[in-house]
């Protein structure tokens, strides 16, 4: 028995060695700057005209016409999205989840479609990165389905950043999924993106986040300022599914500014930092701006991390406005309020952040931490799929960015010596072969990436492909 037990000492004293052993990967990914390289402000030009030119895209406006109305501009994306497929020998899977609604914005039924292509992940088909934006438009008044509506920065902007990010990505093989959808009904009440979160239950996708962009493309702030340096990244401090008792908890222990969804933004800011000339994010710490909604929000409530990307200075004589000029004040959302070099920034951003999570193992799982009455801090985690090691991470628990890390190798287990709980935040990070890390994971459920479970197979009824 002792000889065994000695043995086993031997082997765990080998192990612990080995895992220090492991050297750290790379840090710098040249392939992040090639793609956004690739991302061609014309492109998205192009794609904002054709957008633009079906004069409406309402969600109650005509579906049958090839020229007017959201029927018409489903078509096209779904046409654009078969066509970037083609491209990449058939790398795409296109679907179009739909339903019938009414409420008190759709006041009869109406056929609410959401356009998706689905990049798989050649070794984790299940975790998904998705980028977003609504396809529909509006006018002064919600329920005006005629009148023109152009929706050039809310949301043909986004919509133009999903398609470009479609064309960019395609090109690449990845091993997580990746999802690139247009959606419909956000400005009738979210429901292209209740309709999507729903989907993605239905078919048990663990999604690590969803990149929501909804008016992206104008540097021309109603306040005067011009601004083509930064975006703004906004995201949840604590999830939206927290129960009392996890509440209870964080409010004692912290993670009111670690959800993972805060952890994305995170990390987002620090690929604008490294990888982008002259483009810096703006982590706002909120959902939304004040009193205002998008599509991620139905995400946020189903349980995964998401975010919203908007311009930093908004116009709202472009927003949600009849197209009219009042006291020499243009009012409309027209291609004009649209700068392409900015939207083309912007693509960039979301382009290199699905790369570098897709590339990237899954965060790690069921972080913990202690050391309560300690000089130093204990870390543990539970292996990620497919990770070379993994980096500890810690913070003043005043900095809006993680600051201080250290690579631990092939460890699940890390002990900061003379590092006191008390003082920090801490997180782990799961690391490939070849460098590329997750977003950081803030212990217990405040921070997990952890999706919920899927719905019964019954869920499906209401998802069509």
């Amino acid at each position: 028995m002792r000889i065994a037990s000695l043995f086993a000492a031997a082997l765990l004293a080998a192990g612990s060695a080995a895992a220090a052993q492991v050297p750290p990967p790379p840090t710098e990914h040249p392939q992040l700057r090639e793609i956004a390289d690739r991302v061609q402000p014309q492109a998205l030009q192009a794609t904002l005209t054709t957008l633009v030119g079906f004069g409406t895209r309402h969600t109650m406006s005509a579906t049958t016409s090839d020229h007017r109305g959201i029927g018409a501009a489903r078509r096209w994306v779904k046409a654009r999205f078969e066509a970037i497929s083609k491209d990449c020998g058939g790398c795409l899977q296109v679907v179009t989840p739909t339903q019938t609604v009414t409420g008190p914005r759709i006041p009869t039924p109406t056929e609410i479609m959401d356009v998706a292509a689905i990049q798989r992940g050649s070794s984790d088909p299940d975790r998904v990165i998705i980028i977003t934006a609504h396809l529909d438009s509006r006018v002064t008044d919600i329920m005006n389905n005629r009148s023109d509506a152009p929706g050039a920065n809310d949301d043909g902007s986004g919509t133009a950043a999903v398609l470009e990010v479609a064309r960019v990505l395609s090109k690449y093989k990845f091993r997580a999924t990746l999802v690139y959808a247009a959606l419909s009904g956000e400005e009738q009440d979210l429901y292209g993106g209740k309709l999507m979160a729903r989907y993605a239950r239905a078919h048990g996708w663990q999604v690590e986040s969803d990149l929501n962009n909804d008016i992206v493309g104008n540097i021309h702030g109603i306040d005067g300022v011009v601004d083509n340096t930064r975006v703004r990244v906004f995201s949840e401090g604590t999830k939206s599914t927290e129960t009392p008792r996890q509440a209870a908890y964080r409010r004692y222990f912290g993670g009111e500014v670690d959800s993972p969804s805060r952890n994305v933004a995170r990390f987002m800011a620090g690929l604008a930092e490294q990888y982008l000339t002259n483009f810096q994010v703006q982590m706002i710490y909120r959902t939304d701006r004040f009193g205002r909604g998008g599509d991620q929000v139905p995400f946020l409530a189903a349980g995964y991390p998401a975010v919203r990307l908007t311009e930093p200075n908004e116009n709202y004589h472009r927003q949600h406005q009849d197209l009219r000029v009042e006291h020499g004040i243009h009012y409309g959302d027209v291609l004009s309020g649209v700068d392409f070099p900015y939207l083309a920034q912007v693509t960039r951003l979301n382009a290199i952040t699905m790369a570098a999570m897709a590339w990237a193992p899954a965060p790690p799982g069921d972080v913990t931490v202690k050391g309560a009455v300690e000089p130093d801090t204990t870390l543990a985690w539970k292996p990620s799929p497919g990770a070379y090691g993994y980096r500890v991470w810690w913070r003043d628990t005043t900095a809006p960015r993680w600051r201080y890390h250290r690579w631990v190798g092939d460890a699940t287990t890390a002990t900061l010596k003379d590092i006191v709980i008390d003082n920090y935040f801490f997180g782990v990070s799961a690391v490939s072969k070849d460098g590329y890390a997750s977003p950081v994971e803030f212990p217990g459920f405040a921070g997990s990436f952890v999706s919920p479970p899927p719905a019964p197979a019954a869920g499906k009824a209401g998802a069509s492909e």
